[in-house]
């Protein structure tokens, strides 16, 4: 991330171009994928780059699965309680150069429960727009246990497993505007 790809200042994500997306096992033989559709984060870039800081929050409640009664049911005391914990929110740590990408720590909170994480990074570059804004892209994602977060339901099946299992991947694709 070099200070010429990167410019200084105050950067917002751009929602309509960006997602926040997830994946967990279901039923222990498929992945049940989503994403949120609410979503803010802020991006502060100073001289040095390396040094940048990101806060983000994301709508528990806007989750989306494709499926109304699954986004109910998540949104319910069972799982996310939206009426209770309306936001998630992150806050980053540190950068670290890792070969050609990065790890981005950072501390995440969901539903009174902050533990750190860590998010692969890759920067995608940056450039201008037709309209003259500057636009950086990242890409990011890493795993954590819902249960570390307070999302402990548990759904045995008769034959072993779990309905919902406790792994989440997380995969986030964000575009950046350089705030004038």
């Amino acid at each position: 991330m070099a200070a010429q790809e990167l410019k200084p200042g105050t950067w917002k994500i751009d929602v309509a171009h960006s997602i926040v997306g997830f994946s967990v096992r279901h039923m222990m033989v498929s992945k049940v994928r989503g994403r949120f559709e609410k979503f803010d984060a802020t991006l502060t870039v100073p001289e040095d780059p390396t040094q940048a800081t990101v806060e983000a929050d994301i709508d528990s409640g806007s989750i989306n699965t494709d499926n109304s009664d699954r986004d109910n049911h998540i949104r319910s005391a069972d799982f996310f309680e939206t009426d209770q914990h309306p936001k998630f929110h992150f806050r980053s740590t540190g950068v670290e150069a890792k070969g050609e990408d990065f790890v981005l720590k950072g501390e995440l909170t969901i539903k009174q429960n902050t533990h750190p994480i860590e998010l692969k990074l890759e920067f995608n570059g940056s450039t201008v727009d037709p309209y003259g804004l500057d636009r950086a892209g990242f890409a990011a994602s890493t795993v954590i246990s819902r249960k570390e977060f307070g999302v402990d339901i548990e759904m045995p099946m008769d034959g072993g497993g779990v309905v919902v299992g406790d792994k989440i991947t997380i995969d986030i694709d964000a575009e950046f505007t350089r705030q004038a």
